[in-house]
């Protein structure tokens, strides 16, 4: 108990460090938000990959998923490292980056607005960006506080709480350059914590071979368990497991959604050049192999560690499923554990309040209309007022990340549903709204302002109403469904809506001359 408590001092420590040693960057809206629009490739790539992964990966994914796919569910993780990192870096990098710059984006929804020359759709995007990131945080938070929860015995109420105060301070203090920092710092220790885990529990099964032949010979015990494809033997050590159709729709929710949320696509916004989004590429992806990839094999062993408790309703607890695998490791090995989902977990709670404060600040309470370029500004005001006004806007986002965290915590002090599907709902939600007209939106010029709003109404209705209705869809495939289908209804929509004037979309395309 010492050597845990000693090493969570040290790390939490070194991490409201940097937020103090950050603070004098985080005084203007750009410092504060993107880190001045400066931040190098390892801290982005870092960032993007700490701000993937997370408590709602390691504990709940990994466990739900390896539970029902066995070994199979390695392919949740490849899918995020090929498509949610790679080709993410590749088709949205380096056009993210310089439209955003060009047209004087600080957020997803300021882009809406500016692109699509709506400030109706820049509100609507802040308020459906607000709302959903909350059920995801609330996940997050319910993922480490389990696992803390197993660690050091603290109540689980007393857990949720100092994570919510210790991620507060550190962002408050000092905004996106001290999170991309703590990230950095938070990367290493996953990276190393992840392959120390995987080869610790291994051995409690006697090594690799004889786990994957142990894990061969269990049959599916019930049809909820998992498909009667499964009933024979060796469903679970196969390489496409019992129901390779719903692992695949898991391989789209989790792997396509980064290319739709806030807190992902806005990690371009802020590295420094080209140059440096392709060493991002190759560094966040590799990272992303070793990360997702080894959590989900891991979580695919599972079912070797006896079956996980129900809950009052009668279903299997998924969430315990990866803590009761650890229980019996060292102490030291879970000390490292413990920092390795805390340093996922409070890198995504880092970005997604930020995220949060900046989108209601910037979006919805100071909606400046601004002018292209090339375009006359109206109205300008002197460098003093500028400079006021720009204080007080990273005042409101300081004191509206508060304000998230405390919406978050009362979910998550009595969370509704598993993990798994608080992100579905918020993943499926946001990415089906967002995804396709932003990626369309960098790359063609006919996508319309009917259609982004087409698309809005898509993503969130979808969501909602089949939340509504009981999920008759389940949540992770209603998001997967979401997202490709919004593909769909921006491009039939934008064939028989009113274009947008020529002349200013030229203006936007100019970027990539």
């Amino acid at each position: 108990m010492f050597i845990k408590i000693l090493l969570t001092i040290v790390f939490l420590a070194v991490t409201v460090a940097i937020g103090v040693y950050s603070r004098k960057q985080a005084r203007s809206v750009d410092g504060f938000v993107l880190g001045g629009r400066s931040v190098g490739p390892w801290l982005t790539a870092f960032a993007f990959g700490t701000s993937y992964f997370s408590a709602v990966v390691f504990v709940g994914y990994a466990g739900q998923f390896g539970w029902k796919y066995g070994l199979s569910s390695t392919w949740i993780g490849v899918g995020n490292a090929v498509i949610g990192s790679l080709l993410a870096w590749i088709l949205l990098g380096r056009r993210t980056k310089l439209m955003t710059q060009h047209i004087e984006s600080r957020t997803m929804p300021d882009f809406f607005g500016t692109r699509y020359d709506s400030q109706g759709l820049r509100v609507v995007a802040s308020v459906i960006a607000f709302v959903f990131l909350i059920p995801y945080t609330a996940g997050v938070y319910k993922g480490i506080s389990t696992l803390f929860e197993m660690g050091f015995g603290i109540p689980y109420e007393y857990c949720v709480i100092i994570m919510a105060i210790l991620t507060a301070v550190y962002v408050i203090l000092g905004g996106y350059k001290a999170t991309a920092m703590n990230d950095f710092v938070q990367g290493i220790i996953m990276l190393f914590g992840i392959i120390t885990v995987i080869a610790a529990v291994l051995n409690t099964q006697g090594g690799l071979t004889e786990a994957v032949s142990k894990l061969a010979t269990l049959p599916a015990d019930t049809p909820t368990d998992a498909p009667a494809a499964a009933a024979g033997s060796g469903g679970f050590a196969s390489l496409w497991g019992p129901d390779p159709w719903n692992l695949l729709g898991v391989v789209v929710l989790t792997s396509l959604g980064t290319w739709g949320l806030p807190q992902m696509v806005g990690k371009f916004y802020s590295i420094t050049d080209e140059q440096a989004i392709h060493r991002g590429t190759v560094i966040s992806t590799i990272f992303a192999f070793v990360v997702a990839g080894g959590c989900y094999f891991l979580g695919g062993f599972g079912r070797l560690f006896g079956t996980p408790p129900t809950l009052p309703n009668g279903r299997l607890d998924f969430d315990a499923i990866v803590p009761s695998m650890l229980e019996t490791l060292p102490d030291i090995l879970i000390a490292l554990v413990v920092l390795l989902v805390l340093s996922a977990s409070m890198s995504t709670l880092a970005s997604l309040v930020l995220t949060s404060s900046s989108t209601m600040t910037l979006d919805l309470i100071y909606r400046d209309k601004k002018s292209l370029p090339g375009e006359v500004e109206e109205g300008s005001i002197d460098d003093l007022v500028a400079e006021k006004i720009e204080r007080r806007k990273v005042v409101v986002m300081r004191v509206l990340i508060v304000f998230f965290i405390v919406i978050s915590l009362m979910i998550a002090l009595n969370p509704p549903t598993f993990i798994a599907q608080l992100m579905g709902i918020s993943w499926g939600a946001l990415a089906g709204a967002f995804l396709a007209p932003f990626m369309l939106g960098l790359y063609w010029r006919g996508v319309t302002t009917a259609s982004v709003w087409a698309c809005f109404v898509w993503g969130v209705g979808l969501t909602v109403v089949n939340m509504l209705v009981g999920n008759p869809i389940n949540p992770i495939n209603c998001g997967a469904i979401a997202m490709v289908g919004g593909f769909v209804v921006v491009l039939i929509a934008s064939l028989f809506t009113p274009k947008m004037s020529r002349e200013r979309v030229n203006q936007i395309f100019e970027c990539y001359k």
